[in-house]
C-alpha cells in the first residue's frame, strides 16, 4: 500500500504506572501486536518513540520528537517528518486491538482532505487516524503557538470525519474493540481477556 503507518510511543504511561506498550498480551507485547497487525497492509512503519534502545527488538524504523514533552501532537509532527510517503496512518501504542482493514478503509477516504479521523459514539479517535505528511507544517505551527493539542491542528485542516456507519464491515463489538484505549490498570486486565477470545 502507498501509505506509512506511524506508531507513537512516546507517552509517560502515568495512569497505567508502566509503559503500556511492552506490557504482554497473548504472550506478545503491546506494540509488537500492533506492529504485526498493521504489517500486512503497511510494510514501510515507523515508530516515533525518545527511547529508541527500547525498541530495537521490533525491527522498524525510529524517530524521536523534535519537540519533546509536548505531547501527541509533536509525536505526530516527528513521525511525518520521518515518513516518505504522502498518506500516513497514524496509531497510538495504546490500542490492542487495531485493524488493518478499517485503516486501509481510512486511508481510501483520504484524497480530497488533509486528514481522516474517525468518530465512534460521538468521541474523535485523532490518535488511529489517517495524515497527510504535508501536515508536519502545520502541527509545528501548532506547536509553536502553544496550541497543543490535536484538535487545534485539526481545527485548521481539512478533515473528513468517519463514523460507525462508514465501517459497515464490521460488527459494534468489533469496533469498541479496535477504538479500545488501555489506559488503567483495569484496561489491561480487560484487554488480556478479549485477547484470549482472538
Amino acid at each position: 500500500m502507498q501509505a506509512a503507518a506511524i506508531i507513537l510511543s512516546g507517552g509517560k504511561s502515568s495512569r497505567m504506572g508502566t509503559n503500556k506498550s511492552l506490557l504482554k498480551i497473548n504472550n506478545k507485547m503491546n506494540i509488537e501486536r500492533i506492529r504485526d497487525k498493521i504489517k500486512p497492509v503497511f510494510d514501510d512503519i515507523i515508530l516515533v518513540t525518545n527511547d529508541s534502545q527500547a525498541y530495537e527488538f521490533l525491527g522498524v524504523k525510529m524517530t524521536g520528537d523534535q519537540y519533546p514533552g509536548m505531547g501527541p501532537l509533536a509525536g505526530l509532527h516527528a513521525g511525518l517528518e520521518a515518513s516518505s510517503h504522502e498518506v500516513n496512518l497514524v496509531v497510538a501504542c495504546d490500542m490492542p486491538f487495531v485493524s488493518a482493514e478499517l485503516a486501509e478503509i481510512m486511508v481510501s477516504y483520504c484524497r480530497d482532505v488533509d486528514a481522516v479521523v474517525p468518530v465512534v459514539d460521538g468521541k474523535e479517535h485523532p490518535l488511529f487516524a489517517v495524515y497527510k505528511k504535508d501536515l508536519a507544517a502545520a502541527a509545528a505551527k501548532c506547536i509553536k503557538e502553544g496550541r497543543r493539542r490535536m484538535k487545534h491542528l485539526l481545527d485548521d485542516v481539512r478533515v473528513r470525519y468517519v463514523t460507525e456507519n462508514d465501517f459497515t464491515d464490521f460488527n459494534d463489538i468489533e469496533i469498541q474493540r479496535i477504538f479500545f484505549n488501555m489506559n488503567h490498570p483495569q484496561d489491561y486486565e480487560d484487554a488480556k481477556k478479549w485477547a484470549e477470545t482472538e
